[in-house]
């Protein structure tokens, strides 16, 4: 992999990302288009994509920060350092259990199916296609039934799960994980700037989680040169992800 390489797949991660078109899908066909898919090794493709998606993760957290930083403080401080009861917590709180909640179906199913997961079938053009076009019928269904009413504060529990359990499909190339749970949110009744929002929030953990996994799992493997395409690749996921929420 060449440098400009490098941010040719960083951008079309990072514009790609926070759109319901499949990130991962989108820069798996480019790296098939670039030859840059090991048949041999196809979990270190699957390395590369988790790691490099901590570039749109920073974008996300700067975007959000002042968010992130009020919802963080304020769990903390209604569960541990001043205990509240769950139907007493404030909205900030209360988010914080949500995205908890909906973050606990993809962790089961990431490190159940791993080896799956990183194997030749997820890097399958046909898969990919098949994604895009099953979420993008998802989508239109969703946009035509959907009731649009619910703001943050009335998200429940099971729309958490819902949508938890619909990011799961994003393990997959080609199922968006943002499409998957904006989707999802609007088939609960979830308003669209709701739906994208939570959507985005829920990601923060799932994102980190699996791009730290995949760091240190892919060390092994990993000499200067992959490196610095690494560094560089997720450096312009980055930019090009702000540019895009």
């Amino acid at each position: 992999m060449s440098i400009f390489e490098a941010i040719i797949l960083g951008i079309i991660q990072g514009l790609s990302e926070f759109l319901p078109i499949s990130s991962t899908g989108h820069v798996t066909v480019a790296g098939k288009l670039l030859n840059l898919i090991s048949s041999e090794h196809p979990e270190r493709w699957t390395g590369f994509l988790a790691i490099v998606q901590l570039g749109t993760l920073a974008s996300v957290l700067i975007y959000f920060a002042k968010d992130i930083v009020h919802i963080v403080s304020t769990f903390f401080k209604e569960n541990l350092i001043q205990p509240k009861k769950i139907s007493r917590q404030s909205q900030d709180s209360r988010l914080g259990w949500l995205i908890l909640i909906g973050t606990i179906p993809v962790v089961i199913v990431g490190l159940a199916f791993e080896d799956f997961i990183e194997g030749a079938y997820t890097k399958n053009l046909y898969v990919i296609a098949g994604g895009l076009i099953g979420l993008a019928i998802l989508l239109a269904v969703a946009e035509k039934v959907a009731k649009f009413k619910k703001d943050m504060n009335e998200i429940t529990i099971k729309d958490s799960w819902i949508i938890g359990i619909a990011q799961v499909l994003a393990l997959i190339p080609g199922s968006s994980r943002s499409g998957t749970t904006i989707t999802a949110g609007l088939f609960m009744g979830l308003k669209r700037d709701v739906a994208a929002r939570f959507s985005f929030l829920l990601s923060i953990p799932a994102v980190f989680g699996s791009g730290i996994f995949q760091l240190f799992d892919s060390l092994e493997y990993l000499d200067s040169a992959m490196l610095l395409n690494l560094i560089v690749a997720t450096i312009f996921s980055a930019i090009s992800g702000y540019i895009a929420i």
